[in-house]
């Protein structure tokens, strides 16, 4: 998403970008270099840690889909000027009732690589052939889920 920006405003000087993130997302960026018009903002850490995330991925998918939106309003009504559009990660589809209720065009940018997207778009294939679900358990389960991870990495 920020290669997106810089290569936006590399474009066009005229072209103001606020980069809004959590609290503990602009801890780990706010010192990478930027161009001036591309500007910082954060919500509350209203998502689970970047750093535990991992252990429990259903409850941070949660959190992203119902604990996000109310603090983005917020910072939406702090800005000095409402945004002309707003480009979204595609996962936070709630960005896209906001953006309607503000009369604000939105733009989703899918930020996972290819092979994410493939797996999504075919994922009817993977169940018609029945490789979806999987019936498997235990070390087994785990195991499965390195090699994908191994294959899409």
């Amino acid at each position: 998403m920020m290669n997106l920006c810089k290569l936006l405003v590399s474009k066009n000087n005229n072209i103001l970008v606020t980069f809004a993130v959590t609290e503990e997302w602009l801890s780990f960026i706010s010192s990478e270099p930027k161009p001036d018009n591309i500007s910082f903002r954060s919500i509350p850490n209203v998502v689970p840690s970047e750093l535990i995330r991992g252990r429990d991925h259903p409850a941070f998918m949660e959190a992203i889909m119902t604990k996000m939106e109310e603090p983005f309003e917020e910072l939406l009504d702090q800005l000095d000027k409402p945004p002309s559009i707003i480009v979204y990660d595609t996962m936070l589809y709630w960005v896209v009732v906001v953006g309607n209720q503000r009369n604000i065009p939105v733009a989703s940018f899918w930020t996972m690589s290819a092979s994410i997207f493939s797996v999504f778009l075919h994922q009817h294939l993977l169940e018609q052939n029945g490789h979806y679900p999987m019936p498997i358990s235990g070390k087994q389960k785990q195991q499965v889920v390195m090699n994908i991870f191994q294959v899409l990495l």
